[in-house]
């Protein structure tokens, strides 16, 4: 009787605890109403959350600010231009998050102009701030490990950082270019580490179901990154690939890290999305097709695992950091059959690869 009452014991002053949380959110307290918020969101209760995060912004609490910034920013139903607001809100008020999530967006030209030295300055504010993420970030794109963030913010070479390595065309037909040490070790390292924690089950393509569906076509896995969570390591990729492709960055999905295991794979398939299925025809008058695929090499330690050609009876197994294009459609964008292509198992290792698909204009 007495293991019986010693194991329900937390789970009853758990419960108390709520209730007393979400009462003192009712009676208006800022604090409870940002926890009872964050309590909700952890459920995916997400629009219940957004609610008391609204309440609990109204005082101007620089955290509850940032809180219903990503949750405007990320959970459906989105809202762009509120999420921004709430953002800059919560970084003029202080908050090294929102700090850092501002610069990014700085650097992406998401929800503010793209401005490199604002993204910079942000970074520097945030990692001053003490925010452990910003100051990683800051080290790495200065190549130090020690000195002030204001030296550190200084000696970045965003002019340097962005320009790409340059690409070789390796088949006209259909159109594949390769690029050696497109990124740098250090950068490939960073994508795994920020991958790790929430890499799960990859899915595939769904038009009626966002987030794609699990399918027995692919059993690795993936992670993307969202707007709140991409960082100016992410922005200074998209926009080589940008570079060397030609088209807008806004094009570019959320960027993904791909992760396979010994005989993890995914079977052959087409990236476009053919407009012969209808759900896929409406997608693409929204959002534009998927007109090309740009891969990156985040590790070499492993056996087979290429990218599989089957049309062109040919095989690509980069090196760590290098990358290839291949363009999904024809010159006169209509999907290529060509590309049919499949990414192989590994037979010892692991394989770590960012991924990159980028629409066309909306139809």
């Amino acid at each position: 009787m007495s293991h019986s009452k010693r194991a329900g014991g937390p789970h009853i002053a758990t419960m108390d605890m709520d209730v007393q949380i979400e009462r003192r959110a009712v009676e208006g307290h800022t604090e409870s109403q940002l926890m009872l918020g964050q309590s909700l969101e952890a459920q995916g209760r997400y629009g219940d959350a957004r609610n008391w995060f609204i309440k609990a912004a109204q005082s101007g609490n620089a955290e509850a600010l940032t809180a219903l910034g990503i949750n405007l920013l990320v959970r459906p139903p989105l809202s762009h231009f509120e999420g921004v607001k709430a953002i800059i809100a919560a970084a003029n008020a202080g908050d090294a998050q929102a700090i850092h999530i501002a610069g990014a967006m700085a650097a992406l030209g998401a929800g503010l102009p793209q401005n490199w030295p604002m993204a910079l300055d942000c970074l520097h504010q945030s990692a001053e701030r003490g925010l452990v993420p910003a100051q990683d970030e800051l080290r790495l794109l200065a190549s130090a490990q020690t000195g002030a963030w204001k030296t550190l913010r200084d000696s970045v070479d965003v002019e340097t950082l962005l320009k790409p390595a340059p690409m070789r065309v390796v088949h006209q037909r259909p159109r594949v270019s390769v690029a050696e040490k497109f990124l740098s070790p250090q950068m490939c390292d960073w994508l795994i580490e920020r991958a790790k924690p929430k890499i799960g089950r990859a899915r595939v393509f769904d038009a009626k179901r966002d987030g794609g569906k699990i399918d027995h076509t692919r059993n690795n896995s993936a992670t993307d990154f969202n707007i709140a969570e991409t960082d100016l390591v992410l922005a200074l990729i998209r926009a080589r690939i940008a570079t060397v492709t030609g088209l807008a960055p806004q094009g570019m999905e959320h960027s993904q890290v791909l992760h396979y295991s010994v005989g993890q794979q995914f079977a052959p398939h087409f990236d476009f999305l053919d407009p012969a299925t209808p759900a896929y025809a409406q997608n693409i008058a929204s959002a534009g097709q998927r007109l090309a695929t740009f891969l990156i090499y985040l590790n070499d330690d492993f056996d087979a695992a290429e990218t599989s050609f089957l049309a062109l009876g040919w095989r690509y197994r980069g090196g760590k950091g290098d990358a290839i294009l291949f363009w999904n459609v024809d010159e006169q964008g209509v999907p290529d059959r060509q590309t049919l292509h499949a990414g192989l198992a590994p037979t010892r290792g692991e394989k770590w690869l960012f991924s990159q698909w980028i629409r066309g204009p909306r139809r």
